[in-house]
């Protein structure tokens, strides 16, 4: 097993290529003044072949009117559906549904959505893998390595306290996440529990689509310039794969962007036009198999795909999940 203590400081950047620059921010949500250089990683790089996207997906996401995830959670696998563990959301959202929110229609404006205020850095952030016994083991400080986030708890003079009160705090944490090197396929997909569905390789836990009332998470929560915000136990995360790393993606072909707790990889995948998939070209676990470069190596494997659509990103699992450390909840 490793170990490594959080007075460790060593920066592993983001594989999402040799020469990307990073934003602040999403260009959904204005320009921003903050930006990062991505330094070249020790990791293969993540950009692979795109010989099995197609030249267009088989839609456009309108980013005004991103269909909601409200009550979309299910007991069983399914297109546009969370597979959830939980079944009875008996917590608490944000407090006011925000004026992006159009309930009559059932859409939300991404690019009208309120962000949270604040610019800080994090240079004690940190990613490493490490390979060996057919183990994935991932450290990180839970914060990320090129990306900046708001300030937290939500502060009074934020004009967005009137839509969220997130009283938490982001916190540096010591995480260690063992995942198997060779995922496999299991004989039937397994349903999603609250919290962690995996990590992204900027270091940082991506959770799943809902919020503690079962809404959906993205649309309604009020996050940070990268669609980040911190839970009850101080943990930074996101509920999809964030605009920032989104914009950092190669234009076309496929980028490898995290893991999910069942080994398999998370991508960023682009047609020649640069748009995303839709649900509808993905599986009822938000994915499918198709040639992507996975540990240096391009194969064909299935992979989860990020889209615009909830549940963005894991859907459920196809194989079996590794437990996620018992201090996170």
């Amino acid at each position: 097993m490793f170990t490594r203590s959080l007075t460790s400081r060593t920066t592993v950047a983001l594989s999402l290529g040799a020469m990307l620059i990073l934003s602040g921010c999403s260009s959904d949500k204005g320009d921003s003044t903050a930006t990062a250089t991505a330094t070249p990683s020790t990791e293969p790089t993540a950009a692979a072949s795109a010989i099995d996207i197609p030249d267009a997906w088989s839609g456009v996401i309108d980013t005004t009117a991103i269909p909601l995830g409200d009550d979309r959670t299910s007991t069983s696998p399914a297109v546009d559906y969370l597979y959830s563990c939980k079944t009875d959301f008996s917590g608490r959202g944000p407090v006011n549904g925000g004026p992006w929110i159009d309930y009559d229609a059932g859409t939300w404006d991404a690019t009208t959505k309120a962000t949270v205020e604040g610019a800080l850095s994090w240079p004690q952030a940190y990613y490493d893998e490490q390979v060996g016994h057919d183990t994935r083991t991932i450290l990180t400080a839970n914060l990320p390595t090129e990306q900046m986030t708001g300030a937290f708890p939500i502060a009074d003079t934020d004009p967005v306290k009137e839509f969220d009160r997130n009283p938490n705090e982001i916190d540096e944490k010591l995480v260690e996440l063992a995942l198997t090197l060779s995922p496999a396929i299991a004989s039937e997909p397994s349903c999603v529990a609250m919290g962690a569905v995996g990590v992204l390789k900027n270091g940082v836990y991506l959770y799943n689509a809902v919020d503690a009332s079962g809404g959906d998470a993205v649309a309604h929560e009020t996050q940070d310039r990268c669609d980040g915000h911190p839970d009850g136990g101080d943990f930074y995360h996101y509920h999809d794969v964030p605009s920032c790393l989104r914009d950092a993606a190669p234009e076309t072909g496929s980028t490898l962007v995290g893991y999910a707790l069942d080994g398999f990889g998370i991508y960023i995948e682009r047609d020649s036009n640069g748009n995303l998939p839709t649900n509808a070209d993905l599986d009822e676990c938000h994915g499918r198999t198709s040639t992507v470069l996975f540990d240096g190596v391009e194969q064909e494997m299935y992979h989860y795909s990020a889209t615009r659509e909830f549940p963005f990103t894991v859907g459920c699992y196809v194989g079996d999940p590794a437990p996620v450390p018992s201090h996170e909840h």
